[in-house]
């Protein structure tokens, strides 16, 4: 009969392994978008699998796949192959193609699962019980466009060896152009998708790890030989606008062989990441060696190398072969339709030429490489009354959707790098102000219908745009001013501080290019006043108009200086000869007071001002009143902010500020000197003290937390008086006053009786005003998770261990037999006992357990020996609930 069961369970396994196609190695989904005007949710789906050729793998060879699931409905698809290719090393390449329309926009998640994996894959269990499983998701939007998978340029079959570090990259290129690819190691799948039970990434003497953003995947180093399967996630981002969305993902699995051998791989030396104009000629040399001095082979890989991917592609050039050191040039002759927002990659393999019996090894090295369009030329600005007209040749390369258009005060003095600093880098100062369509070259620069100011050199910088956001280098600088044909402003500077007496000195400078002939006299000044610094509000008639054309002053009196600052323009009007009728010619930009803000504190007081003027401010100078009641200058800065400290509280402190400027430009009187309102302040302490540094040790012994802290008056305080003392047994939980220390340098608690040693903590600092610290440091502790079950159990009546309970992990040994000291932050326990048998015999919620040894369905005294027990025990903690398993073993002995 048992010989019997043998041959039948032989015939069994023989027929399970027969029934499993034991031979898919690596694999993955691709797909490719093919729609057009009649259909464009049309895509053709291809599936590539590399399996075994060796017999009896070859046996499961597949004709089609009939599994495989598109995303759009529940019902398997069946694929054709289309075509395969046999390697020498035992690994048959398939593909499997179809063409499929979706219905509609959607994520669709394509995937396809095959019995099954070869056997003995070191970090599968099982494997050849294991399904074959790769997805791919293909999401389908008319907001984010068309959409094609990665193309993988590098097979998911390496080859490594034992303690020495592995390096594969799969050669990802996304034809997309405007698609990011990210990567990230994932499980791989089994049956229905799910991750393979007992699954491990393979073992490492160092690390295993994967390079997320050029996908590099490192293996440092094998320990065991052996056939590995890793699945590599690639992920596809896309930029519209200035947001990034997910719009798919391959996952490829793949298969790494593992043998023992004496050499070690060779090295590509470390090539930079780069960038080219498009059509400029991008050439470099790579190198490589090997240490072992094996013959070694340069060979490139990527988008540029490959003709199927785009036109024209690179050149890599060997220099020298056959030998330990070897040489070879990269060569691109870039075209404008290289040109795209991603940068390429290229992948540079040394493969050495070892011994026979021992498996080559690589080394890889990657380059990033961004194209980039040169910018547009010959850009002219030229002043047009208030505004300025910029102009430009079209750029060289076509497919411009629109120019965005860049400017600055004055010329930026050193040098925009292209193409690296492609488009309008932030450090320039340089500012987007507006576009034009990609046919129209010209644009007229009138700030937003507001005018140019007079007195300003406005530059320009011009960048060509695409279709996939990206963006060209930047053109020449060119840069034009105003005619002085209008007047300046070059003053609001306030005379008298009051809230209805105050005033303004206004002051510009006159118009010193105007064409008297085109213009004729005579001439008027009109200002206009408004509140705020913005001029949001002028009055609708002028507050004096002045027919003085070298009458450039006025004093607007009887306003309100003291509570918000006035904002000022001049109009220029003439009267035309022709039809004697008063025109206007041009105005000043707007031009704001300064407006003086005090923030009182702590024996100081902290100024801050606001203005809104067209020229530029160098310096500020503090004026302070002294005892005299006099201002005298205290200090100069170069920003809106001043801190004067060292103040005493509950005295009255006055200043003013004056600023320095200049317009940088001829016709206008230096400095240009203005002045805020006077403001006055009394500083006080409203600084709340920092938060005492604290620390909490817990004496699980004595139920005991003891709190010690810092004393601010020693850090960052001069006043605290005393501290308010804080608990609460859950972390986010409502806090409760414990007790108060009334000394400030005692910065000592001891919380004592506790019944729980878990909680939260938190000290507060209030000074002799009662500030209080705002932000305590919280400090939760959360030990004394002590439950131990005795090993030895005596229910012998001599009153000594005859009732089982918990001990403490402070029990010794020898007293594991007697009473046990108590446990801490047990909230409560789920115990069972069971005897040799697997049958219960106790069972108890209470935490104190107090099994007499009786069972507890018969209340008989159970036998001595081996009881086995499981034990769920809930602990007290800060955050939730917090369980812990036990199991283990009880000796019961009768005496």
């Amino acid at each position: 009969m048992k010989v019997f069961r043998i041959i039948l369970f032989l015939s069994l396994c023989f027929s399970f392994a027969s029934s499993y196609a034991t031979h898919n190695r690596a694999g993955e989904i691709t797909y490719e978008w093919i729609g057009n005007n009649q259909s464009q949710l049309k895509y053709r789906i291809t599936i590539t699998t590399y399996t075994k050729t060796s017999f009896p793998s070859n046996q499961a060879d597949r004709q089609s796949l009939d599994s495989v699931y598109l995303g759009d409905t529940n019902t398997p698809e069946t694929f054709a192959r289309d075509s395969y290719v046999d390697l020498p090393t035992d690994v048959r390449i398939n593909k499997y193609t179809k063409e499929h329309t979706y219905s509609g926009p959607g994520t669709y998640t394509i995937r396809f699962a095959d019995p099954n994996r070869n056997g003995n894959v070191r970090n599968i269990p099982h494997s050849i019980t294991e399904p074959f499983y790769v997805e791919s998701i293909l999401k389908i939007s008319s907001q984010l466009g068309n959409n094609n998978s990665p193309v993988m340029t590098y097979p998911p079959i390496d080859q490594g060896c034992v303690g020495r570090i592995f390096i594969h990259n799969p050669g990802a290129f996304d034809p997309d152009p405007n698609d990011r690819l990210t990567y990230e190691l994932v499980v791989c799948g089994g049956n229905d998708g799910f991750p393979i039970l007992g699954y491990t990434f393979p073992s490492a003497s160092h690390s295993f790890s994967l390079d997320t953003i050029t996908g590099t995947l490192t293996w440092d180093s094998p320990v065991d030989t052996g056939e590995y399967n890793v699945a590599i996630n690639i992920k596809q981002w896309r930029r519209v606008g200035q947001s990034e969305y997910f719009v798919g993902a391959v996952r490829r699995d793949m298969q790494i062989l593992i043998k023992n051998c004496d050499n070690y791989p060779p090295v590509v030396d470390a090539v930079a990441d780069t960038c080219v104009l498009a059509g400029d000629t991008l050439s470099f040399i790579v190198s490589a060696h090997d240490p072992d001095h094996n013959k070694v082979d340069l060979s490139a890989s990527g988008a540029p190398m490959d003709a199927n991917l785009i036109s024209d592609p690179a050149h890599f050039v060997a220099l020298n072969t056959d030998s330990e050191f070897v040489r070879s040039r990269f060569t691109w002759e870039t075209k404008c339709h290289h040109v795209r927002v991603q940068p390429y990659f290229v992948q540079f393999k040394a493969a050495d030429r070892p011994a026979f019996g021992s498996p080559t090894l690589v080394d890889l090295e990657g380059v990033f490489i961004r194209v980039i369009a040169p910018g547009p030329k010959a850009v002219t600005a030229m002043p047009n009354g208030s505004s300025i007209e910029v102009n430009w040749l079209t750029a060289p390369c076509s497919g411009v959707t629109h120019y965005n258009i860049y400017r600055r005060g004055g010329l930026f003095p050193d040098t925009i790098h292209c193409p690296c600093d492609n488009g309008v880098p932030s450090f320039t100062g340089y500012i987007l102000i507006g576009r034009s369509n990609g046919s129209d070259t010209t644009y007229i620069d009138n700030n937003n219908g507001v005018g140019l100011t007079i007195g300003i050199e406005y530059c320009y910088l011009i960048t060509a745009m695409y279709a996939d956001s990206s963006e060209s280098c930047a053109s020449p600088q060119s840069c034009a001013s105003l005619k002085k044909d209008a007047p300046g402003i070059t003053n609001a500077d306030v005379r008298f501080t009051d809230t209805n007496n105050g005033s303004v000195f206004v002051g510009w400078s006159k118009p010193t290019e105007l064409d008297t002939v085109q213009f004729t006299g005579p001439y008027e000044y009109r200002v206009f006043r408004s509140s705020g610094f913005f001029g949001a509000a002028f009055t609708t008639s002028p507050i004096i108009v002045l027919t003085n054309l070298n009458d450039t002053a006025y004093v607007d009196t009887l306003i309100d200086t003291k509570t918000h600052a006035w904002s000022y323009k001049i109009e220029l009007w003439y009267t035309d000869s022709a039809d004697t009728t008063v025109k206007f010619k041009g105005q000043t930009a707007v031009a704001s007071t300064i407006f003086l803000s005090i923030a009182p504190t702590d024996n100081a007081l902290n100024l801050s001002w606001v203005e809104h003027v067209p020229w530029t401010n160098s310096r500020y100078d503090i004026f302070k009143q002294n005892a005299s009641f006099t201002f005298d200058s205290i200090a100069s800065v170069n920003t809106p902010f001043f801190s004067d400290t060292g103040l005493v509280n509950g005295t009255e402190h006055c200043y003013y500020i004056r600023s320095y400027g200049s317009y940088f430009f001829s016709g206008f009187v230096d400095p240009i000197l203005n002045r805020s309102q006077q403001q006055c302040e009394i500083p006080v302490d409203n600084v709340h003290p920092c938060s005492p540094i604290l620390t909490v040790n817990s004496d699980c012994n004595n139920s005991t937390n003891q709190l010690v802290w810092t004393n601010p008056n020693n850090s960052c305080a001069d006043d605290v008086l005393k501290y308010y003392i804080f608990f609460s047994p859950r972390e986010g939980g409502n806090y409760e006053l414990i007790d108060s220390i009334l000394t400030p340098t005692d910065t000592n608690y001891l919380h004592k009786d506790l019944a729980m040693i878990s909680g939260c903590y938190k000290v507060v600092a209030i000074d002799s005003v009662g500030n209080e610290t705002m932000e305590p440091l919280i400090v939760c502790v959360d030990t004394c998770r002590q439950y131990v079950l005795p090993s030895v159990f005596t229910p012998d009546g001599n009153g000594a261990n005859d009732i089982f309970h918990p001990c403490d992990s402070t029990t010794n040994a020898d007293l594991q037999t007697k009473n046990c000291p108590p446990y801490k932050n047990v909230k409560s326990v789920e115990l069972k006992i069971y005897n040799r048998w697997g049958n219960l015999v106790f069972e108890t919620t209470d935490k104190n357990i107090n099994w007499d040894g009786k069972n507890k369905d018969t209340k008989k005294d159970c036998s001595e020996g081996v009881y086995y027990y499981t034990c769920k025990v809930n602990f007290f903690s800060v955050k939730n609930e917090q369980s812990k398993l036990l199991h283990g073993t009880i000796q019961l002995i009768r005496r």
